[in-house]
Parts: C-alpha cells; structure tokens; sequence
C-alpha cells in the first residue's frame, strides 16, 4: 500500500477531477437539450440526427435514450474516448473527426454503422482499432488519416485486409489492385499456392506492423519423391492446397459441339424460311 505523504492535496485533485467531469458532462446535457429544442422534438423516440460538433465537449452523457439515433455529429470537439455510445443500434453515420480520441472501445455494440470518420485523432494501437472494427459488417466508408497509426508498415493494406467490406478507405477508393496485393501480403497460405505454381517456392508473408517481412525457405523432400508423373518437392500443411495446385497443373480442354436447337429442319430448309438463322456452336474450356 503506498502512503502519501500530503494526503490533502490529493483529496484536492480528485474532488477539482471530480468537478471538472460533473462540469463536463453538464455541458455535453445542455448542448444536448439545445438541439432537441431547435429541432422541436419532444419525445426520444424521435430524435433520429444529433448534431453536436464544435461544442468543446470534452464527454458526453449516455445517448442509450436515443433508440432511434441514425446520424451523429461530434467533430471538433476534445474528446478523449467514445463509451457513451453503448445502446445506439441503429446509429449508421458517426462523425468523430478531429477529437483526442485514443481508443474506439465500445464501437463494436454499433452493428448498423455505414460511415465512420475518425481521421485527425490520437489512435495508436492498429491492432485494437481493427478488432473494435471487425464486427462492423455494414461499415462501407472509413477515414483513419492523420492518427499516428497511419505510420505503420504497409497500414492501408492492413486495414484493406481486417477490413474486407470497406470500400471507401481515408478518402480514396479501395482498387482490385490493393485487393489483390492484401491477399499476397497477408494471406500467406493462398499466396504460397499462387507462387508454388509460378515459382515452385514458398514465401511466409506474415507481417506485423512494427517488423519487417520474414522469408522461409520451403520444406523439401527427398528428390527421389514422385506426385502423379512429376515430381513435386513442395510439402503442404494443409492437404487441400495440394488438390488446388495439382488441378491448376491440368491443361486446359476445350470442346465445341453443334447447339442443334439452332439446326433448321428439312422442312424449313425446304421452304427456306426468311428469318432463319445459321446455326449455333457450343465451346465448353475444362481444366
């Protein structure tokens, strides 16, 4: 137990701490009562926007009466944290642009959320931003610029990667390109069968945020080892990698057949209707 050894001075700063959220907090109710009288609303059920930016809130008071809440705006204010946000499941726009925001606990109890714009904060952890972001399977629209987690290795990527329903990431459109790049860079068992066909190689991509990339060799087999009529050297941990990659050796086959629904009947060769048609090829390509 430690002892303080100016135990009134100590009291002081916790009841002035005390003070100073009861104050808080009494300006986030006011700012709230404000909108509710300007937007004439008089029961919670129908207060469906909240518009509280540029109030220098430094909290706000729980939201959870607001069932109905679609749209809120709180940028530019100083907030340090979002926990009064709990019970809003119908919240699908949250504007929380530049804040001291240091951490998102408690985003992930907002399933409905579409747009979400945390850019011009204080995140740090990128890890504990993602997990409080998986469970957001309606997130479409995200911004996270201008926090120092964007200073990560390969960030956008990572989040393109934990984040695959994002389509609109700090401003600029997520490309097929990014896509397919997240997938070679982070999903390393789907990129080890892509490059063991093109290269007979495997490459661990793992990647963490503060570490560079790591390769390792691939496992090999005695080189009398025989798969099918070739030989294969590459040992897989997981068995259905192998198929997919045997089956991507297969050459392609390709048959054409006649569609005879398109053949013209003696009858109508005969009587050599106008309007007939020739007739159809079918191509099928098989692996």
């Amino acid at each position: 137990m430690s002892w303080d050894p100016n135990p009134v001075p100590r009291a002081l700063r916790c009841r002035s701490l005390r003070r100073a959220s009861e104050t808080a907090l009494q300006s986030s109710r006011r700012a709230v009562e404000d909108q509710l009288k300007i937007r004439g609303h008089k029961r919670d059920a129908d207060v469906f926007e909240l518009f509280l930016s540029k109030k220098e809130l430094t909290e706000v008071i729980d939201l959870s009466r607001f069932k109905k809440l679609k749209y809120l705006w709180l940028h530019h204010n100083k907030l340090h944290g979002i926990t009064f946000l709990t019970r809003n499941y119908c919240l699908t726009e949250l504007y929380l642009n530049n804040n001291a925001i240091f951490e998102i606990e408690g985003l992930h109890c907002l399933p409905s959320l579409n747009i979400l714009l945390l850019h011009h904060n204080e995140l740090t952890n990128i890890d504990a931003t993602v997990k409080e972001l998986q469970g957001m399977l309606n997130l479409k629209i995200l911004s996270l610029y201008q926090n120092p987690l964007c200073q990560y290795n390969l960030y956008r990527l990572y989040i393109i990667y934990h984040l695959p329903g994002v389509e609109l990431l700090d401003r600029n459109q997520v490309t097929e390109k990014e896509r397919r790049s997240m997938i070679t860079i982070f999903n390393h068992k789907k990129a080890h069968i892509i490059q063991s066909i093109a290269f007979r190689g495997k490459v661990d991509a793992s990647w963490g945020p503060k570490s560079p990339f790591k390769q390792k060799p691939a496992q090999r087999v005695p080189s009398d080892f025989g798969f099918a009529n070739n030989v294969d050297k590459t040992v897989f941990n997981d068995p259905e990698d192998a198929v997919f990659v045997r089956s991507m050796k297969r050459s392609v086959m390709t048959l054409t057949s006649m569609n005879w629904n398109t053949v013209p009947t003696r009858e109508e060769r005969y009587l050599e209707e106008e309007g007939t048609e020739p007739a159809e090829m079918l191509t099928v390509t098989l692996r």
